[in-house]
C-alpha cells in the first residue's frame, strides 16, 4: 500500500513538472518587485533645455506637476522665486493640491526671465484677474519666499509660521533653514 501511494504522489509530482515543461504553453515570467532605496535619486539623463519662445510670454492651461512648477502644453514652467516641497516631502502633497486649486480652470499667462531650472523654464505666472500664482500658493502657507531669486518680493505675503512649518527638519523641506536670509539681493 505505501509502494502505491510513494508511486501515485512521486507519478502526479512529475507528471505536473513534465507539463509545465510542455513547449506548447506559454510560459509565466515571474516579474520580481522592483526595489527602491530610500531617498534613492533616479538615474540622471541628459535633458537638453526647452526652447524659449521669442515673446517669453507662455499662455494656456496649467497641468500642476507639484507647488511650484505646472506644465502647460509640452513646456515645463518654475514658478519664480518661489520654493514649495517636493511631493514625497510633507506638505508636498498640499502644496500640490492647493496649487491645482488655483489654477484649476483658468488659462494662466506665464512671464518667463530668461533662464532654465533643470528641464524647466522659468517665469511668473498670473491668473486671468492678474493674480500673481506664486503670492497665492505663499499666501497659504504652503510655499516660501526665495529671496535669493524673487529679490524678497513674496516675502510679505508669508503667514508668520510658514517659514517654521516648512523649514529643514522634522516637517520640512531640505533646502529651506528656519534662519535662511529672507532679505532680497541688495
Amino acid at each position: 500500500m505505501e509502494v502505491i501511494v510513494f508511486i501515485v504522489i512521486f507519478g502526479g509530482a512529475f507528471l505536473a513538472i513534465w507539463s509545465s515543461l510542455d513547449s506548447s504553453k506559454p510560459h509565466k515570467r515571474v516579474y520580481k518587485p522592483l526595489t527602491v532605496k530610500q531617498n534613492s535619486r533616479p538615474p540622471s539623463r541628459a535633458v537638453s533645455p526647452p526652447a524659449m519662445p521669442s515673446s517669453m510670454t507662455i499662455t494656456g492651461k496649467a497641468y500642476v506637476i507639484d507647488g511650484d512648477t505646472i506644465k502647460i502644453g509640452k513646456t515645463k514652467i518654475r514658478l519664480a522665486g518661489i520654493d514649495a516641497p517636493e511631493i514625497d516631502m510633507p506638505w508636498g502633497q498640499k502644496s500640490k493640491w492647493a496649487m491645482v486649486g488655483i489654477c484649476r480652470g483658468s488659462i494662466i499667462t506665464v512671464k518667463l526671465d530668461g533662464t532654465v531650472s533643470y528641464d524647466r523654464l522659468v517665469g511668473t505666472c498670473f491668473l486671468p484677474d492678474g493674480r500673481d500664482i506664486g503670492a497665492e500658493i505663499i499666501k497659504m502657507g504652503l510655499a516660501l519666499d526665495l529671496a535669493c531669486f524673487s529679490g524678497g518680493k513674496y516675502r510679505h505675503h508669508e503667514p508668520a509660521d510658514s517659514r517654521r512649518k516648512l523649514c529643514y527638519g522634522r516637517f520640512g523641506h531640505s533646502s529651506i533653514r528656519a534662519g535662511q536670509n529672507t532679505q532680497g539681493r541688495a
